[in-house]
């Protein structure tokens, strides 16, 4: 999975290799799995999708959308690069392998009682910055405080059940956990990562910079200009090239990523070659402009690979701390009026997969009627939710595809006057004569073209709709700060889901700005299944939960459910190398690539 997205946070029951500890209660692990036993063991010397003797050196070049003015990722201040991670080691980390396994990386082990009421990370003697400077236990203290106090209320969320965190020695801490018997707590403290104590004394943690702090990564940042580009450099001696979780990882001398405010622009700069890789995002653009003389010439290459993730869902989110906005049959109406098919067929080509699901590409999700099993978790909730959840399968709205809804609107229209908005002189209005009016807040541009259609229908019923391009900078102020009707969104989790749920959908998010909770969702039924999510003690009984909550979600109509693809669109200059075996879950780019200096050197020298 892609280093540019990941700062991996995750959970559950340990595998035992060794046991050092003289108490029989205490466990003590390389790796630790969610549920069952990790994939791999001590006797792994690198990733099966790792090549240990691939060639390191050159430079490359992404391009990212946006802009920023931070490299402060932690703070819910600023907006900081998205490329940061490269820059950032955890205690433990995944495997492209494996969704549900962790491993040692800053921790060399990690010990723990039965009842995992807490849990010892021993970090690995040779461990340290960039700089040169020990990762200590003392670091991760500073960084677990600096989260529960200043931290995104995401990122909070994940820690809520650890009650402290205790410096034992040099290379020894202790977290102490709230919970018992549930692994969830301790894997999500596996993935943190550290702030260097050296460098942050005298220093004011809580306020954004863009001055290089040490990495405890496998890169640092070489220079920046805030909002133009950011490059990062390979640690040369970065101290875990040789870990089993590190070897053959992360080859290129040089990483740069150049920002822009346009995905068009971005698409123009890789076709002249000013970047080197990129994963098309538009369906149109894939299918109608990737005939460009270096695709002919064989200079460029494009692939289609698997996406095996299990995605989040995309959609049209509704502000329900809006009034307009606070019915569910108003937000089902609003989703009636959604024109898929027609969509799908004209401006998507038929590319995607309707979403159906919060969990879609997984089988976290709820499909057809619910089970016997789903209908015991949700039983103690009959009379706080529609009956739809307990008794109906979830469908979004279906059309024939001509673009004509007549149908869709008149289902609507009576969805709309049952919540107290009427059609007079052409225009939809409440009891007050006010017309409904929504504005839709988008940040890609590229949106434009597919959500202008429904703005279209929306007219039809009366609403006076429009949608509103800003800036990265204007959408995270006015997205933390809920000065919005509807945004376009899409919500990943980390599989199997688990505390960032809480951030998503917990009511004590729902007035808290910055929260993830973006709809302001407050129903007592997700609150519940979701901490029992948390808990779970197995998969299966997580997944019946999942389902049971996905139920819920969907019947609150929040969000009009979009699309996804189960495939990733890929498209590179023909310079790079990567392993014949792929990494089960992700493009394996930037981390498993290299150049090959054969082709590299044959492009040059076309190029020139």
């Amino acid at each position: 999975l892609s280093m540019n997205t990941r700062i991996w946070l995750g959970a559950a029951f340990a595998f035992v290799f060794t046991t050092t500890s003289s108490s029989a209660d205490v466990l003590r692990s390389w790796a630790i799995a969610e549920f069952g036993e990790p994939k791999f063991n001590e006797s792994m010397t690198h990733w099966p999708y790792a090549n240990p003797d691939a060639p390191r050196g050159g430079k490359i070049v992404s391009g990212a959308f946006g802009t920023f003015d931070s490299l402060s990722w932690f703070l819910l201040k600023g907006n900081p690069a998205g490329s940061i991670g490269l820059t950032i080691d955890s205690l433990m980390t995944r495997s492209s392998d494996d969704l549900l396994g962790r491993y040692g990386l800053i921790a060399e082990a990690v010990e723990y009682p039965t009842d995992i009421s807490w849990a010892i990370f021993d970090l690995h003697p040779k461990a340290r910055y960039s700089d040169g400077v020990a990762i200590t236990a003392k670091d991760f203290k500073l960084s677990f405080d600096t989260i529960r106090e200043h931290g995104r209320p995401f990122l909070r969320s994940f820690y809520r059940d650890v009650e402290s965190v205790e410096v034992l020695s040099e290379r020894r801490v202790r977290f102490n956990f709230s919970t018992r018997n549930n692994m969830k707590t301790l894997i999500n403290v596996a993935g943190m990562t550290p702030m260097p104590s050296h460098y942050w004394k005298g220093r004011n943690i809580a306020e954004t910079t863009l001055e290089p702090w040490p990495s405890s990564g496998p890169y640092k940042v070489k220079e920046l200009e805030a909002g133009r580009y950011i490059v990062y450099e390979r640690v040369e001696d970065y101290w875990a090239n040789e870990l089993p979780a590190r070897k053959g990882l992360f080859n290129f001398d040089e990483i740069r990523y150049d920002y822009y405010r346009d995905f068009g622009v971005i698409f123009e700069a890789f076709k002249s070659g000013d970047i080197d890789f990129r994963v098309e995002n538009q369906s149109k653009r894939w299918a109608t402009e990737y005939k460009f003389p270096a695709i002919e010439e064989g200079l460029v290459k494009r692939e289609l690979l698997p996406d095996r993730s299990p995605q989040g869902i995309q959609g049209l989110l509704m502000n329900t701390r809006r009034a307009k906005f606070s019915d569910p049959r108003v937000r089902e109406g609003l989703g009636l009026l959604f024109d898929f098919e027609w969509t799908k067929k004209a401006l998507l080509f038929n590319q995607y997969t309707r979403t159906n699901s919060y969990f879609p590409n997984s089988d976290y999700g709820a499909s057809g009627k619910p089970k016997p099993e789903e209908l015991a978790i949700l039983n103690p909730f009959r009379g706080e939710l529609p009956n739809a959840v307990f008794e109906e399968a979830f469908e979004p709205s279906k059309t024939d595809g001509s673009g004509r809804i007549r149908s869709q609107l008149r289902q609507a229209l009576r969805l709309f006057k049952a919540a107290g908005w009427s059609v007079k002189a052409g225009k939809l209005v409440n009891s007050d004569g006010q017309q409904m009016n929504i504005e839709i807040l988008l940040v890609q541009p590229d949106f434009e073209r597919l959500l202008s259609p429904y703005i279209e229908n929306l007219k039809r019923a009366g609403i006076s709709a429009a949608l509103r391009i800003v800036d990265t900078s204007q959408y995270e102020n006015r997205t933390d700060n809920f000065e919005f009707d509807m945004i376009n969104i899409r919500f990943n989790f980390f599989p199997p889901p688990g505390a960032e749920l809480r951030s998503f959908y917990g009511s004590k998010g729902a007035d808290e700005p910055g929260t993830a909770n973006m709809a302001g969702i407050r129903v007592d039924a997700v609150d519940k299944i979701v901490e029992q999510v948390i808990s779970a003690p197995n998969l299966d009984t997580l997944k019946i939960h999942t389902r049971a909550l996905d139920r819920i979600l969907l019947f609150g109509h929040y969000i009009i459910p979009q699309w996804h693809n189960a495939h990733y669109r890929i498209a590179y200059w023909d310079r790079f190398s990567r392993p014949e075996r792929p990494a089960t879950y992700g493009t394996g780019f930037p981390e498993t690539w290299w150049i090959n200096e054969t082709l590299d050197a044959k492009l040059t020298q076309i190029k020139r």
